[in-house]
């Protein structure tokens, strides 16, 4: 095995090859994917957003056009975080247990679906898609409390839900290290 990794794409494959947790591992390709896609997506919205102001010139066009990148690495930097920091740990020779990593996993899990929970408290009562109003579905099923909370969180706060899941991989951290 390597004795260390070269940069944050390095991380993932030593920190799955030198972990000995299996959600750990799982973790780190749920994360690796989920990060994939949330920078295509955050791609593809510069891009857009580019093509839709490329006539003007600078200024607060090009402030909000960093401010999607902005928001994109605070959005994937709490999901690298376990990765780099068993990576870290382990390149050290640091002992990290296994009790440790799977803590960071699960944190880091709560933290995925807490981005999409985000994304279910940000939608507004109603919205325009392809020239047509449209209402947000109402809660129905199993997970209809949960999705009430959701909605009845001001879309303006939405931020909220995955900062707690952010916070929580910052704790799991500090609790089981």
């Amino acid at each position: 095995m390597a004795s260390g990794y070269d940069g944050v794409f390095g991380a993932f494959p030593y920190a799955f090859r030198s972990s000995e947790s299996r959600l750990f591992k799982l973790y780190v390709i749920a994360s690796a994917l989920a990060i994939g896609l949330i920078a295509l997506f955050v791609g593809i919205a510069v891009v857009v957003l580019i093509g839709q102001t490329a006539a003007a010139q600078g200024g607060s066009l090009t402030l909000s056009r960093s401010f999607y990148v902005v928001v994109g690495l605070l959005v994937v930097l709490p999901a690298i975080a376990p990765v780099l920091i068993v990576a870290r740990r382990r390149r050290k020779g640091a002992t990290s247990s296994p009790r440790h990593e799977t803590a960071l996993a699960a944190a880091g899990f709560v933290f995925l679906l807490s981005l999409y929970l985000g994304l279910v408290a940000s939608m507004p009562e109603t919205f325009v898609l392809d020239g047509e109003t449209v209402t947000r579905p109402q809660p129905s099923g199993l997970f209809a409390p949960l999705i009430a909370g959701l909605y009845a969180i001001p879309p303006v706060l939405s931020w909220a839900v995955p900062l707690a899941g952010a916070l929580l991989v910052g704790l799991a951290h500090r609790l089981f290290r």
